[in-house]
């Protein structure tokens, strides 16, 4: 059975860091680019970082360059997004989705919000 469990999110304050997860597991994890998406309330679904299968090529959208990192551990079947100086515009639910060559998954989301 293919899952996708993201796990991480909760409420931090402004300026705050949190660190998202995404655990993978009933297909072949390491040939898989994984993408992080996030959907605020009310807006459409907006692609956040990117990683390829072996880690090796990184992207990520403008709003979150310089504050957010993802990577992998193929070894452990999970990518993770370490978040830092975070703003209430990140406020979201953030998906993993695990993207091959002719299928992909998607994981349930975890809330991420930021308020004080």
């Amino acid at each position: 059975q293919v899952q996708l469990v993201e796990s991480g999110g909760g409420l931090v304050q402004p300026g705050g860091s949190l660190r998202l997860s995404c655990a993978a597991s009933g297909f072949t994890f390491s040939s898989y680019a994984i993408v992080w998406y996030r959907q605020a309330p009310g807006k459409e679904r907006e692609l956040v970082a990117t990683i390829n299968s072996f880690g090796g090529t990184r992207t990520y959208v403008d709003s979150v360059t310089g504050r957010f990192t993802i990577s992998r551990d193929n070894a452990k079947s999970t990518v993770y997004l370490q978040m830092i100086s975070l703003i209430p515009e990140d406020t979201a639910v953030y998906y993993c989705k695990a993207v091959g060559s002719s299928r992909s998954f998607w994981g349930q989301g975890t809330q991420v919000t930021v308020s004080s």
